[in-house]
């Protein structure tokens, strides 16, 4: 049986080329298209039609009617599929426990689990406020819109990340960088730390260090005040991109050289 090494790529979806959409040199232009005046409204717009997202929302609203406690709600996936990305914590999803523990703890309280898990899960929790309003305060009409409205934009800007890597990121940044006049509370922000340490081009392997340690190598390499200056803050972004890009295809350019090589062998052992 002769296959050839062309057919075994169309069978499997790989192609020769290792090359990926959204390179380093496409990514300014499409911040610029991303950040277009009107463009997120009639992003969101078509994702609010999106029948998976429709789903996904419907079966939250009727999870939270049915809900009898704030820790039963708060322990359903469907629930928790919706308000875990609406709060910043889209890779914390399936952490059923760690997500029910940290939302109900005291965003105020220095001591509480949100607040030892860092920036994001503090805002999580304070955001939420179910510490003292508990399944009332979840079900509020105005809060569900809040969550629905910002579970939709997550699903609108990871979109952008299917063809430009790090694009919800930089929309993050550009919309919060301001908020952030400390570098320890800018490196507890999941997406900022992200920003900031592959703009600056510090190793993933930094994490390892002390918090000290980390914020030192961060304000060596920038000014914090930069951060209350949009122009600079559009500069850091752009790094961020065109870093994020580079990445991306490197790990795509690694992982189609290894699916090259199997389905080669494959081919070369059906040709056999």
């Amino acid at each position: 049986m002769n296959i050839t090494l062309s057919q075994v790529q169309a069978l499997f979806g790989v192609s020769s080329s290792g090359t990926t959409s959204g390179t380093a040199a496409e990514a300014i232009p499409a911040l610029n298209r991303a950040t277009a005046e009107g463009a997120e409204e009639k992003g969101m717009a078509r994702e609010e039609k999106d029948p998976v997202t429709l789903s996904t929302l419907a079966q939250f609203r009727t999870a939270l009617d049915k809900a009898d406690t704030i820790e039963e709600a708060l322990s359903d996936p469907r629930i928790l599929k919706v308000i875990a990305p609406a709060l910043g914590l889209a890779d914390q999803v399936d952490s059923t426990a760690l997500l029910r523990k940290a939302l109900l703890s005291d965003p105020s309280d220095d001591e509480s689990l949100a607040t030892q898990l860092g920036t994001t899960w503090q805002n999580a929790a304070e955001t939420l406020g179910v510490y003292s309003t508990g399944l009332d305060g979840l079900k509020d009409e105005t809060l569900v819109q809040t969550l629905t409205d910002a579970y939709v934009k997550y699903q609108y800007r990871s979109g952008l990340d299917d063809s430009q890597a790090g694009m919800s990121n930089a929309l993050y940044a550009l919309e919060n960088a301001s908020n952030f006049t400390d570098v320890y509370t800018l490196l507890g922000d999941s997406a900022m730390r992200e920003v900031v340490t592959t703009a600056l081009g510090l190793p993933d392997a930094i994490v390892v260090q002390s918090v000290e340690a980390q914020g030192r190598a961060v304000t060596s390499r920038m000014d914090l005040d930069s951060l209350q200056d949009t122009k600079q803050v559009r500069k850091l972004v752009e790094r961020y991109l065109i870093a994020a890009a580079n990445e991306a295809a490197e790990s795509a350019s690694s992982s189609s050289g290894d699916a090259i090589t199997t389905i080669t062998s494959l081919a070369v052992s059906l040709k056999a």
